[in-house]
């Protein structure tokens, strides 16, 4: 558009001249007359200055969100008839109407829905805040509750101690009277005419009454009363016997002192002792005082000082052996006809030879995928069900760190599988495996796997095997070989036959009846659900709800789980399921025993712990001593400490083994602590105050845990695979090691002639005659192939220059330090020493 003026603008606009001209005011434009000239750019900068007071959005004007249109329409009315002239009336008609759009009703409704959310969502929150105040109000006053209970429990205590106490003096006080007033009568029988003399209260009193009363066991007085129940007071001061309405005499003298039957352990306090004896300990240390010996309520004293101190006060003593209350637990309640059991077998052989794979095969389930590297690292237990029988399967693992495991496996067992890969032969944990079994005394079958690898040699396994003496059938032995295949399946069905034959010929049976006895396979610690053995029953049933003791732990089977995780009710013999309940995870291995009722699975529980406590406390002792007199006389050794943490117990047991097998004289590897179960705070406080390193074996730190680990920098190893964790504490170990020192020549230099300097003395005119001479390496001086001395070079010359090194073939002046000795044909030899770095 051309230039106009302004008045034209604000026709075209419009608007009025004047407001066109405000707004250009307004703009900052140098506009103020109405026929001013008004170019494209100023008529932009205004349009965008309005735009921005308007609140324009981007690059064009916001959009109305409604529209209204008023229309206004007018008609004439014209009225006739009557007398009067026509008139007419104007009539205004206005109409009014809004559009919105649809996207503004859309956001409208959307606006009102997020509202109507909002506000439920804070009627919730209030009413949630309501409960958890609700629920705060009754925990406080539960608690308030508690304590008020508490303070008059304690209260009551205290009320019933000083009455019993107040009951006890006056009963003292009344003894002392009755005293008094016999020794009144009798001298007033002995001495007729003479006045009674008057009982002093309590403090003067004859030896003889002093015995009677102070007897040890429990005494009696009686008291004649009235009617009304209060006791006769006496009157005018004379001691007169008191009188029933029959004539007896009202007073009895104490009766004999009860004699206790006193069981005494091993070891007892005093205050055990005295609580068995029913007297207060203060009379068990006065005797034991009088014997000659100092002690206190706390002190613990030996079976033969405690029955002595039994006997001294009049009770007869009863010596308990060291294990009389285990022995009460073994009952020998052959409850029941005994039945056929299915066989325990456990499969053995070396690492990566097939035996989960073979076990996979039987139970159509994928084991090996869920081991980490490819290996067992645990002892499974397995129930399979076949046409002609039951049988309990225990896969062991092969490695050589497992070795406990696998002879816990063979202990456990009727029958030993043996797995030997067909193109790999005999191996070492073969040979362990059958040591394992002939140990046990089991049956032995060998499973020659891999048969369907072109390499197979099921003939040289045989032969390797007859070195072990383990001899095939058709050789004239007693071992049954059978050739199986655990991926195609091959012998699979001829292993199980085998096996089902060998437990005919055993006759395995067992008594289904009475309480359930086994043995404790695995156990682990699961976050959840707790502590989990896996327990193969052995006699009786296991049912859900029995008190179970294991080993060291016991408790209440909570649950009980089969192989594929289903809960069970009860488990006959050969059955093994994981038990829930127990009070920590018992070691594999461990006896587990069905007991009547929980207080004597807890009182053998504790008897176990402590008992084991003091055998690791005196070999805790020992092994102090020992470190201290080797260390005396090897000086310092170096020490790796370990805090361990495993996810089941067998794996806990096979890498402690394993890495106590490391130590040698010069580093040695000490177990901190081990236990099962995640990473906690006191793990990493011990390894904190033990300088150890931190390993997790399966299992991770929890948060808490985490925190403190980053902020003592504390050495944390995480592993899922044996192979890893022995290699990197190996290294860790290699470390400690002091390197070793080698030396070798790199020069020999022959003596030719020997000059004489008044300045460096004696000074040698030499050939080298192998490798290289250095200014700065050590050296000795060789005389007929015998070392007469060693140092070190004070020069190295050639011609007048000296020189750092002279290589073969060269001439050389050579200045030995501090040595002046050198003849013709001497030989120097010159060497460097260099430190390897050592490895276990």
């Amino acid at each position: 558009m051309a230039d106009v003026t302004v008045r034209q603008f604000a026709e075209v606009v419009g608007i009025s001249v004047d407001r066109l001209l405000d707004q250009f005011k307004e703009a900052g434009l140098p506009v103020s007359d109405a026929d001013a000239t008004i170019t494209d750019a100023e008529k932009m900068e205004l349009l965008s200055f309005l735009r921005n007071k308007h609140g324009a959005e981007g690059d064009g004007l916001k959009e109305p969100k409604k529209v209204t249109l008023n229309r206004k329409s007018t008609s004439e009315l014209r009225q006739t008839g009557g007398h009067s002239k026509g008139k007419s009336v104007t009539v205004e008609v206005r109409k009014k109407r809004t559009y919105v759009k649809r996207s503004t009703v859309l956001e409208q409704e959307q606006e009102k829905a997020e509202q109507v959310l909002a506000e439920r969502a804070k009627l919730e929150d209030e009413r949630r805040e309501a409960e958890e105040a609700e629920k705060q109000r009754e925990a406080e006053l539960q608690a308030k509750r508690s304590a008020e209970e508490e303070e008059r429990k304690a209260r009551e205590a205290e009320a019933e101690a000083e009455a019993r106490r107040k009951a006890d003096e006056e009963a003292a006080r009344l003894q002392q009277e009755e005293i008094a007033r016999k020794q009144a009568e009798e001298n007033k029988e002995s001495k007729p005419g003479a006045r009674p003399a008057k009982a002093k209260k309590g403090k003067e009193r004859t030896r003889e009454e002093e015995d009677r009363a102070t007897r040890y066991g429990r005494q009696e007085l009686h008291v004649t009363a009235d009617k009304s129940g209060k006791r006769k007071k006496r009157s005018g001061g004379k001691s007169r016997p008191s009188a029933t309405p029959s004539g007896e005499h009202g007073f009895q003298r104490p009766n004999a002192p009860i004699v206790y039957e006193v069981a005494v352990p091993e070891t007892i306090t005093v205050s055990e002792l005295a609580q068995k004896m029913s007297v207060k300990a203060a009379e068990v240390i006065k005797v034991i005082m009088n014997m000659g010996t100092m002690v206190t309520i706390n002190q613990v004293l030996d079976q033969d000082t405690a029955a002595l101190v039994v006997e001294e006060m009049g009770h007869t003593a009863k010596l308990l052996k060291a294990d009389a209350i285990e022995e009460d637990l073994v009952v020998e309640d052959e409850v029941g006809e005994a039945v056929h059991r299915a066989p325990v077998v456990t499969i053995m052989g070396h690492v990566d030879h097939g035996k989960t794979s073979l076990l996979d095969y039987i139970r159509r389930s994928k084991v090996v995928s869920g081991e980490a590297g490819g290996i067992t690292q645990h002892i499974g237990a397995y129930h399979v069900e076949q046409d002609n029988g039951d049988i309990t399967f225990l896969d062991t693992p092969g490695h050589a760190a497992f070795t406990a495991m696998r002879a816990r496996g063979a202990q456990a067992t009727d029958i030993v599988i043996l797995v030997v890969a067909a193109d790999d032969g005999v191996m070492p944990q073969t040979k362990e495996a059958v040591q394992h079994a002939k140990a046990a005394g089991v049956p032995l079958i060998v499973a020659v796997n891999k048969m369907d690898k072109p390499e197979a040699n099921p003939d040289q396994v045989k032969n390797e095997l007859a070195q072990l003496d383990v001899i095939p059938e058709d050789w004239g032995g007693d071992t049954m070989f059978v050739h199986v295949s655990a991926q195609t399946g091959e012998g699979i069905e001829s292993l199980l036959e085998a096996i089902l034959l060998v437990s005919e010929v055993l006759e395995l049976k067992s008594t289904r009846e009475g309480n359930a006895q086994g043995v404790i396979v695995e156990s682990r610690l699961d976050k959840g659900r707790g502590p989990i053995a896996t327990v193969l029953v052995q006699k009786g049933t296991l049912r859900k709800g029995d008190i179970l003791l294991a080993g060291l732990e016991y408790g209440r089977v909570r649950a009980m789980l089969n192989e594929k995780a289903e809960q069970v009710e009860e488990a006959g013999p050969s059955i093994p399921v994981e038990v829930l309940g127990l009070s920590g995870t018992p070691n594999a291995g461990d006896e587990a025993v069905v007991v009547p009722n929980e207080r004597k699975a807890r009182e053998v529980a504790m008897y176990r712990q402590g008992k084991f406590r003091d055998v690791k406390l005196a070999r805790q002792q020992a092994a102090k001593l020992e470190n201290m007199f080797s260390q005396m006389e090897e000086g310092e050794v170096g020490v790796v400490n370990v805090v361990l943490k495993g996810d089941v117990q067998g794996s806990v047991e096979a890498i402690t083994d394993a890495l106590e097998k490391l130590s040698t004289e010069e580093v040695k590897v000490k177990i901190v602590a081990s236990g099962v179960g995640g990473i906690t705070e006191s793990d990493v406080n011990l390894a904190v105050a033990s300088s150890a390193i931190l390993i997790g074996f399966n299992v991770r730190a929890d948060a808490v845990a985490k925190r403190l680990i980053d902020e003592e920098d504390v050495d944390l190893h995480y592993y899922s695979v044996i192979y890893d964790l022995i290699d990197e504490v190996k290294a860790a170990m290699s470390g400690m090691l002091s390197p070793e020192t080698k030396e070798e020549i790199i020069g020999l230099a022959e003596v030719r002639d020997v000059f004489r300097s008044p300045k460096l003395g004696a000074i040698a005119g030499c050939m080298v005659t192998e490798g290289v001479v250095k200014r700065h390496s050590p050296i000795r001086v060789l005389r007929d192939n015998v070392v007469i001395y060693e140092g070190e070079l004070e020069s190295l010359r050639r011609y007048k220059d000296d020189v750092n090194e002279v290589k073969q073939g060269m001439e050389c002046g050579i200045g030995v330090k501090n040595y002046n000795d050198v003849k013709t044909g001497d030989q120097i030899e010159v060497y460097e020493r260099t430190q390897v770095a050592r490895k276990l």
